[in-house]
């Protein structure tokens, strides 16, 4: 009598399929946790909606008094005095509030910052990517991404004590000998300002920037490289046009992630740029931007209008950075028009 053998594969398939029969009968209805489960998931996508209403309104009525007072002109205003002088005679008129030089010096310090950092991330990234060795890959990805978990104090303090002085006397100094004639580097050279502020910035977001732009590269897929340089490119070439033209919507999403950061820093701009309400062309010249002006004047405000033109401060922020998002999805939608993998 010949001893049974293995089972075949056949008998295996057969086994399987009837052990996922016995489960699928065995569990019962599952349309109630399947209803149960999609409302779940549709809850938590409302709630995205709900909180960004809730933000939008509360901003819009806290600062319903500051709209009525100053309309549009709180837009356009250079002025902000919350204590205007006053005497027995003419008593001190309400404070005079305008967001004008807090809205320039947020999106010059902010872009200011993009024009520092994306050149650097990117570089960092390609070199992460494709020229770094294996040995030195790790631990350089590691200490670029530890950048990002540094708290923006301690960026502000890092940059009271070294970048400030290191500006002041070495940098500073050049760019007002080469390029004072522009106005862009001209006035008292203390150190702080918006162009500090803009290091501070560039500094805080490459992080954000190198790494997100390293994942999208290191997706792209080695059949891209390998093309390009069987057709006889050059390593540059090969990076150019079979990596970062097929990574650029991602490379456009990290750099808005970083714009985003940039525009609605707080602590570190606030301890390096000086805190005076003026609008300068010089990037040597002492500003406030709209964080920085809430973190610093909020806990002061003494009267209604006062706290609600803060509010209205908070409202154009949030209208900032909205805006500022819709023209980088615009931006990406420019870039994809026309390929398969376009952005929707």
């Amino acid at each position: 009598m010949v001893p049974p053998g293995p089972p075949t594969e056949m008998s295996a398939a057969a086994s399987k399929d009837s052990e996922v029969r016995t489960f699928l009968i065995g569990r019962g209805n599952s349309r109630g946790a399947d209803s149960a489960f999609q409302g779940t998931m549709l809850v938590c996508a409302l709630s995205i909606f709900a909180i960004v209403l809730l933000i939008a309104s509360e901003l819009v009525l806290r600062s319903n008094l500051s709209m009525h007072t100053f309309g549009k002109a709180f837009l356009t205003s250079r002025s902000w005095n919350p204590h205007p002088p006053g005497n027995d005679a003419n008593p001190a008129p309400p404070g005079q509030f305008g967001a004008l030089p807090f809205i320039y010096a947020t999106l010059v310090s902010s872009f200011l910052s993009l024009v520092i950092a994306v050149p650097l991330s990117i570089g960092t990234a390609i070199f992460l990517t494709e020229m770094c060795p294996g040995i030195l890959r790790g631990p350089l990805a590691f200490l670029t991404e530890l950048l990002a978990a540094i708290p923006s104090v301690v960026y502000g303090l890092w940059a009271v004590f070294v970048l400030i002085p290191l500006l002041r006397d070495n940098v500073n100094p050049v760019f007002i000998k080469t390029l004072g004639w522009t106005g862009l580097f001209s006035g008292d050279n203390t150190g702080y300002g918006m162009f500090a502020s803009g290091v501070i910035l560039a500094i805080m977001i490459l992080p954000i920037v190198s790494s997100l732009t390293r994942e999208v590269m290191s997706a792209v897929p080695s059949s891209q490289r390998e093309a390009v340089l069987a057709l006889g490119a050059t390593r540059w070439e090969m990076i150019r046009m079979g990596v970062l033209r097929n990574a650029r919507i991602g490379i456009v999403g990290a750099i808005i992630l970083g714009l985003g950061r940039a525009i609605g820093e707080t602590m570190a701009v606030t301890m390096v740029i000086g805190n005076k309400n003026v609008i300068s062309h010089s990037l040597l010249s002492s500003a406030n931007t709209m964080p920085s002006l809430l973190a610093n004047e909020y806990g002061e405000a003494d009267s209604n209008l006062y706290l609600s033109s803060l509010v209205e401060i908070g409202l154009v922020l949030f209208i900032v950075t909205i805006v500022v998002n819709a023209m980088a999805r615009l931006m990406v939608w420019a870039v994809t028009r026309g390929t398969p993998d376009a952005v929707r």
